[in-house]
């Protein structure tokens, strides 16, 4: 073997990357000196792309595969770096692995509420929060625009500033929707598919797609939440007069069984007596014998106020398919847009099959301000 021979297998090196973390986006090959030999093998793997950096200039980028790396197969490189000597001496330069699979799990939110006008409640702040994907869809850009020098890129690092991004387009989308906040939770799926395309420009300058982002919850303030729940109590109880009674009844029967219980001993035997005493004093006439105290009427208390009417929710039947649930205000705004009709079926809780909206008492005074057909049409 001639010391050419030697020297040349002296500089055969072997370059690739296997990622034992979760978060690590962007990792440099470390090298003594930077130095890579002449004829080194680069083996990229499956959700890789090795970025080559050299003086300070993008190279080449390398989707997965195993590489050579020679003259023949770095045309780029062949321009920024001679390889015409007989040696093959080794060059100099920078290899970055970039990690181009997803990063899932990721959270985002928002940090203060966002004030939107609500169709039915007026002004109300709302605060929202989820989780996206990211990955690398240009590996040469993120490297450009993001990571720099950072030897070790972590998904931390940028999941700040999209975070920013995801909350800023979400308060723009959200305000502008239009979409009462009772009817939000059945339109996560299509706010997140909205939100998602309203950021994709802005991310697509970092290099970065979002194949995933999800809403999973929007929330309202504590307050209002807490009224909205004792609402709904005073839904499920229905008419409040009759439930006071009720619990008054249960009262006065256990009080009945106590005091059944007392007069089986003998001192429940005399209060018995006692009490039968007072009961005779109580019906005798207007010239029999009766305390003062019994000769007063008893203040009445003051009937309670009645109770709320109790708004229902609606499921509309098109085509074989039920939609819903819509509250009145949004069946009358789906009557001014046309999405409702006299004919159209609906159903809400205690109502008895799918009926036409016209024929519902509740529903038929949405019609008024719209004439029926003509006959004969």
């Amino acid at each position: 073997m001639g010391i050419l021979d030697f020297l040349s297998g002296q500089f055969i090196d072997v370059i690739h990357w296997v990622d034992d973390t979760r978060d690590t986006m962007v990792w440099r090959f470390e090298r003594e000196g930077h130095e890579i030999k002449y004829g080194a093998k680069l083996t990229v793997r499956e959700g890789q792309s090795a970025v080559f950096v050299h003086e300070g200039q993008l190279a080449d980028v390398f989707t997965p595969g195993l590489y050579m790396l020679e003259t023949n197969n770095m045309p780029i490189m062949t321009s920024l770096q001679h390889w015409d000597h007989g040696f093959r001496s080794p060059f100099k330069s920078e290899i970055y692995f970039v990690n181009t699979t997803r990063f899932n799990g990721l959270k985002w939110g928002t940090k203060n509420p966002i004030i939107c006008r609500d169709p039915e409640f007026g002004p109300v702040r709302l605060r929202a929060f989820g989780t996206y994907s990211v990955r690398v869809a240009d590996a040469a850009k993120f490297l450009t625009e993001i990571v720099g020098t950072d030897g070790e890129f972590t998904s931390d690092e940028i999941s700040f500033q999209i975070r920013n991004i995801i909350v800023q387009e979400f308060s723009r989308l959200i305000a502008g929707s239009g979409i009462p906040v009772l009817d939000m939770a059945a339109n996560t799926a299509d706010l997140g598919k909205m939100l998602a395309e309203g950021i994709s420009a802005t991310i697509a300058e970092y290099g970065l797609t979002l194949p995933e982002l999800y809403i999973e919850n929007i929330t309202l303030p504590d307050a209002v939440e807490k009224a909205m729940d004792k609402r709904t109590s005073m839904g499920v109880i229905g008419n409040l007069d009759a439930y006071t009674k009720f619990q008054a009844a249960e009262a006065l029967g256990a009080e009945g069984s106590a005091a059944g219980q007392a007069m089986g001993t003998g001192f429940g035997a005399g209060l018995g007596m006692s009490m039968g005493a007072q009961m005779s004093g109580a019906q005798a006439g207007p010239w029999g014998a009766r305390p003062a105290a019994a000769s007063q009427p008893a203040a009445s208390a003051p009937p309670p106020p009645p109770p709320p009417p109790v708004e229902h929710v609606w499921h509309i039947a098109e085509n074989g398919q039920t939609s819903g649930p819509f509250s009145k205000a949004r069946l009358g705004r789906m009557v001014t847009e046309g999405g409702l009709t006299r004919e159209t079926y609906v159903w809400t809780q205690g109502q008895d099959g799918w009926q036409r909206a016209e024929d519902v008492t509740e529903l038929a005074q949405l019609f008024t301000v719209m004439p029926p057909p003509p006959p004969g049409a």
